[in-house]
């Protein structure tokens, strides 16, 4: 069965948007390779997590856990990969499939401009316990500071995140596809 008629019957998305997708992972192969664990302990905070690589069926998915504390200036967990490749032109935007527990996540993204450590673009999204593609145009994300452009050019970008961020809380996320339409 064709990727986008498995994508219809699973999850309701019309065939003509699957063919316009780029995935950048679904997790199937040695994905711990690529996908790596961060928190704001790198910076003194005081929050934990992990990350593990499991399967529901026939899908596999990343799982990020933790407890996100803004003690100590702290705040965040991720997963982070880098981007091997450069993005399609005409690519306009983040898409994921993911579910958890009903809180609200983000989606970090560095550019060649982001430099420093603490730069990124972000854009949030809202999870429940049931599988759901989540559409982020690059237009909604926001730039970390004002030394950055307004809006992310696709064809600068070095790395995708995601991230439970900003405000102490348990995290629990599903991830099953991460691409760019």
């Amino acid at each position: 069965m064709k990727l986008a008629a498995v994508a219809f019957l699973l999850f309701g998305v019309p065939s003509q948007l699957i063919a316009e997708e780029n995935m950048i992972d679904n997790f199937e192969s040695q994905p711990e390779t690529r996908w790596r664990f961060f928190a704001d302990t790198v910076m003194g905070g005081v929050s934990s997590g992990q990350v593990a690589f499991e399967r529901d069926g026939e899908a596999a998915f990343a799982r990020m856990t933790g407890i996100v504390s803004t003690a100590n200036n702290g705040g965040f967990i991720q997963i982070r990969t880098e981007l091997p490749d450069a993005v399609p032109a005409g690519t306009v935007g983040v898409r994921l499939i993911v579910r958890g527990n009903d809180q609200k996540y983000f989606v970090h993204l560095r550019t060649s401009g982001t430099v420093l450590p603490w730069q990124y673009y972000q854009a949030g999204f809202d999870v429940s316990g049931t599988w759901a593609e989540i559409r982020l145009p690059f237009a909604a994300f926001e730039a970390s500071g004002s030394m950055l452009r307004t809006v992310p050019r696709a064809d600068s970008l070095r790395s995708v995140g995601i991230v439970a961020y900003g405000r102490d809380h348990d995290a629990e996320i599903d991830i099953r596809e991460v691409g760019f339409y």
